[in-house]
């Protein structure tokens, strides 16, 4: 049977956990061998059990905020004592999404049926990525989980916190962009037309730009199933690259060649790189198996090649700083703070410097991209909706010089 207990632990500390055994009194002994005082011990309810057994149903992803809210609390809960069963039970509680409690519910069944955290948390990936269960795994590994489920929580919420500001830099351009293409098929669809109808009634002859804005305007018009099919096809190929591997392989890789939007990508990939490395490396973990558990980290080519650079480079018993520098993609002085760190033995504690640097200069990056992209698009508006108007307005000119 499954039993659960309150006890004490030699340092008077009070943990929480399940144990199985024949009975309670076979339970108790079992518990006193390990050193445990059982203050309390009761039969898990068979009906709570099964609450937590899999469901059949689709792939459940949890949102970055719920992720970050699990984390947080396991971490808490651990530290206090609790067990990782009973910890996570107890945050499962809390959800209200019945998705989300259920995806912990499947974790909690693996862990009963001996399966590691790590394995559990595997069998979820759109939840829980490679980052996070490396470093689960190197907490199962030295016994310091606590640890790092709050190390985790610290990574997590500065992810999350950097996607906000990500996201929210972008919503006043996203929302101008909107503006302008709304203004555009309004033009397209309603203005033009009436423009078209006057000229030919007129018989104005017309410049080529106006020309093709108004051929583009009848095309529009006739075939505006066309219009509409290649529009959908154009969102559903967005959406394709976005979710399947293939496609997430292809835009990771395309990211790094972009001017602006390449150095800004690499930064962010350079950054969570080192924060993963420099708590690895500080939890004692070797550095090729701190390598390998990071290196699923990203999908770009360029930076598993560097990866494997890495890995090479420790191997015939170089320097990271030296592997880093020749990839071309880590910035000098970044190659600068870990050859600094591999000097004086505190590798680790300068990966999480780096880390600390690169997120700085992120959110300074991101600042001026935001101040310049604003006025940039609404230059480009004007540029727009400016040349569309002077292009219906130029006919109107002629024909007004032409009558006087």
């Amino acid at each position: 049977m499954l039993l659960t207990y309150d006890a004490i632990d030699a340092s008077g500390r009070t943990c929480t956990d399940s144990v199985e055994a024949g009975s309670v009194k076979d339970a108790v002994e079992q518990l006193r061998r390990r050193g445990l005082y059982v203050k309390q011990i009761t039969e898990k309810r068979s009906d709570a059990r099964s609450s937590l057994r899999p469901v059949a149903g689709k792939p459940v992803h949890l949102p970055l905020k719920t992720l970050v809210q699990v984390t947080r609390q396991l971490a808490m809960l651990l530290r206090a004592g609790s067990g990782l069963v009973p910890a996570i039970c107890a945050v499962q509680r809390q959800l209200k999404n019945v998705n989300h409690a259920r995806l912990l519910g499947l974790i909690v069944a693996d862990l009963e049926e001996g399966v590691t955290l790590t394995e559990a948390l595997r069998k979820h990936p759109r939840s829980f990525d490679a980052v996070y269960c490396a470093i689960i795994a190197a907490g199962e590994a030295s016994g310091a989980l606590t640890e790092m489920f709050e190390r985790l929580s610290t990574i997590v919420g500065k992810r999350r916190a950097l996607r906000k500001k990500i996201l929210g830099a972008l919503a006043y351009p996203a929302l101008l962009i909107c503006m302008c293409f709304h203004i555009l098929l309004v033009l397209l669809f309603f203005v033009l037309p009436r423009f078209n109808a006057m000229f030919v009634q007129l018989g104005v002859e017309t410049p080529a730009t106006t020309r093709m804005l108004l051929n583009t305007s009848e095309f529009l018009i006739s075939y505006w199933a066309v219009a509409i099919g290649t529009a959908g096809a154009l969102v559903a190929g967005t959406i394709w690259m976005f979710t399947s591997r293939t496609g997430q392989q292809w835009v990771s890789d395309v990211q790094l060649a972009v001017p602006v939007v390449g150095k800004l990508r690499s930064r962010l990939i350079q950054g969570q790189i080192f924060r993963t490395m420099g708590m690895l490396l500080e939890s004692r973990v070797d550095v090729l198996e701190t390598i390998d558990l990071v290196r699923a980290s990203s999908r770009n080519r360029r930076f598993k090649k560097l990866f494997s650079g890495l890995e090479e480079a420790i191997t015939a018993g170089g320097r990271l700083s030296t592997a880093f520098e020749e990839s071309g993609i880590v910035e000098p002085y970044i190659c600068q703070a870990i050859y600094t760190g591999e000097d004086t033995g505190n590798l680790g504690g300068a990966m999480s410097f780096c880390a600390d640097m690169l997120d700085e200069a992120n959110e300074e990056f991101i600042n001026v991209l935001t101040k310049l992209i604003e006025p940039l698009i609404l230059i480009a508006m004007g540029v727009v909706v400016g040349g569309v108007a002077i292009s219906l307005f130029m006919p109107l000119f002629d024909m007004t010089s032409a009558i006087k």
